[in-house]
């Protein structure tokens, strides 16, 4: 599936080959020197250790000749000075490596930081919390972990192998052929397991990404779904993921199954042709005893490398899929960056907006509204209606079909990230506390704000109760600190909103987790706060139309009255209906 066609059905892409190699270079380039350090200091590791075979070689070679003991001495003491040397560049390699390694992890977190937090939000919505948070947690550790110990790792053993190979060339050139002939297996299995692990690795990826989806949908919802008594139904669900992530995961293991064996039967090979060749060779007196045994040393040395290239080949296949899905969302269109001007006033309309979703039927049918600078504006209707449908294309979250949206002139999704902050804010009971204390969650909003801003804000949303917490607003929040129950959470968040003084606010049941008495105090209080203030509410609580300058009425996606409250409970209408309703009249 290609990144577009991802794009298109609501997933994250995933980098392309390509791509892949194009980050890395960049990666290893923003630390060039560090990794030509880490090859040199391993290629004279490698070099160092090269020694001791054809050393061994030589005292062979010295004892058959009749050598003393002190040419044997002589190549011993030579062995143990480059063991050490090998032992105190390896240490300074993997030094070198590790120091690499969490430098460059630091730089993937930090684009994957950035990237993420410039998606438009309808991206990640369509995508999915889960894709998202296994990107960002277990994708982007597969990619550390093989940074700082993988990489490091295979590099040396690929350095070591090439090294022990040249050796035995060195030493014979039909012994070195011999060598690479009887390590031809090696080459057509890591072949065939080549072929198909990328695809498995990112078909497992994705099992997990929707198992984490479906986990983190149903906690969140568990009230929901037992009062709708969908247990079963999201038990199934559950089972199904799960089944397809052992798929997913068998298949990989089955990939290995056939791997490794492969490799370790092919080790064996080299070794004999090379001995079985090798004497021949010293029997017709072309080589002597001690280049055989350096040669059958070398390539028993061989196996350690490749076993180390050969077994962290699935974990370096594991890792690149994780970091295409990493490096994904770097083909995800991000945010507009601003391509029309500065809206002149505070002034929203909407003309002729119709919208649906993915494809299907429209869910509002042309709707014409305006919203006059510092007017407040209560938008009631059944469920259904389309009203959150329309606050999120009245924040620039979601674009019309067709028909435009505008605010001071300037169609909203055509505003930058920064200015339509600034212009409108979407508030729903839908909140965020995070780790940290109360006045880090606050300066979130307004980083310059002073501890007189930050306690005006609480006060001004009911937030009293944030001068009695144990610290004040230096308490620690989370489950390692104080622990807000709901509805102080909401208060928390919508302290920030104070905080960031928008120019439009939308509230889309903003207060729905706060107790009817609490959610009245806390209205009238924003209210007073955000005054001269666009204020777009979408009304679940009747009393909060009751307060607005101006009511819209929806139903089936479009607007069936508009007025103010006295002239809509006057009219008879649907609004009447519903305030009757709200006050348990019976209908007339």
């Amino acid at each position: 599936m290609t990144a577009s066609s991802r794009q298109a059905a609501g997933q994250l892409p995933i980098a392309e080959p390509s791509q892949l190699r194009r980050a890395a270079l960049e990666l290893i380039s923003r630390d060039a020197r560090a990794f030509a350090g880490l090859i040199a200091l391993n290629a004279l590791a490698v070099g160092a250790g090269l020694a001791g075979p054809w050393l061994l070689g030589r005292i062979i070679d010295a004892v058959k000749a009749g050598g003393g003991a002190t040419a044997v001495d002589r190549f011993t003491l030579a062995i143990v000075v480059c063991a050490g040397a090998q032992l105190v560049l390896t240490r300074y390699a993997r030094l070198v490596g590790d120091r690499f390694g969490e430098r460059t992890s630091a730089r993937v977190r930090e684009r994957f930081v950035d990237r993420v937090l410039a998606l438009p939000a309808s991206v990640v919505e369509r995508a999915g919390t889960g894709d998202v948070t296994t990107r960002g947690s277990t994708d982007v550790a597969s990619v550390a972990v093989t940074l700082r110990d993988i990489g490091p790792d295979v590099l040396i053993a690929a350095v070591q192998a090439l090294f022990i190979l040249g050796a035995v060339f060195a030493l014979d050139p039909l012994l070195g052929a011999c060598a690479v002939t009887g390590l031809g297996g090696i080459h057509f299995a890591a072949r065939w397991y080549l072929r198909r692990a990328r695809a498995a690795y990112l078909a497992e990826g994705a099992a997990n990404s929707v198992l984490a989806e479906l986990v983190a949908a149903t906690a969140s919802g568990a009230r929901t779904i037992e009062a709708f008594g969908l247990q079963q139904r999201r038990i199934t669900a559950c089972q199904a993921a799960i089944d397809s992530c052992r798929r997913t995961r068998m298949r990989t293991l089955s990939l290995r199954s056939v791997l490794l064996p492969s490799v370790d039967v092919s080790y064996v090979v080299p070794v004999v042709g090379v001995l079985l060749v090798g004497g021949v060779l010293h029997d017709h007196g072309a080589l002597s005893l001690g280049a055989v045994v350096a040669s059958a040393v070398y390539l028993r040395q061989l196996s350690a490398p490749m076993d180390t290239i050969l077994q962290r080949l699935e974990q370096l296949q594991s890792s690149s899929a994780a970091f295409a899905r990493v490096e994904g969302l770097g083909q995800v269109p991000q945010a507009p960056a601003g391509t029309s001007g500065a809206p002149a006033d505070d002034r929203i309309e909407v003309t002729g907006v119709r919208y649906a979703y993915d494809g299907g039927g429209d869910v509002l049918h042309g709707i014409d509204m305006t919203v006059n600078a510092g007017e407040r504006l209560a938008i009631v209707g059944p469920s259904g209606a389309g009203k959150s449908t329309l606050s999120r294309l009245l924040a620039g979250i979601d674009a019309p079909r067709s028909g435009t949206v505008t605010v001071g002139g300037a169609p909203i999704r055509d505003l930058g990230p920064e200015v339509l902050r600034r212009q409108v804010v979407l508030i729903t009971q839908e909140h965020h506390i995070f780790l940290g204390t109360v006045r880090d969650n606050l300066l979130i909003a307004a980083h310059t704000a002073t501890d007189t801003e930050l306690h005006a804000a609480l006060v001004a949303v009911g937030a009293e109760w944030a001068d009695e917490l144990p610290v004040g607003l230096d308490t620690r929040l989370g489950a390692a600190g104080h622990r807000l129950d709901g509805s102080q959470a909401q208060q928390l968040a919508l302290a920030r909103v104070v905080l960031a003084d928008p120019h439009t606010l939308i509230l889309d049941e903003a207060t729905a987790l706060l107790d009817p008495r609490t959610a009245r105090h806390t209205e009238r209080a924003l209210a007073a706060v955000l005054e001269g203030r666009t204020v777009i509410a979408i009304a679940h609580r009747l009393h909060t139309a009751h307060d607005a300058d101006r009511i819209a009425v929806m139903e089936g996606g479009r607007i069936t009255e508009h007025g103010t409250h006295d002239d809509l409970v006057t009219s008879g209408g649907a609004y009447a209906a519903l305030w009757r309703s709200w006050h348990g009249e019976q209908p007339l």
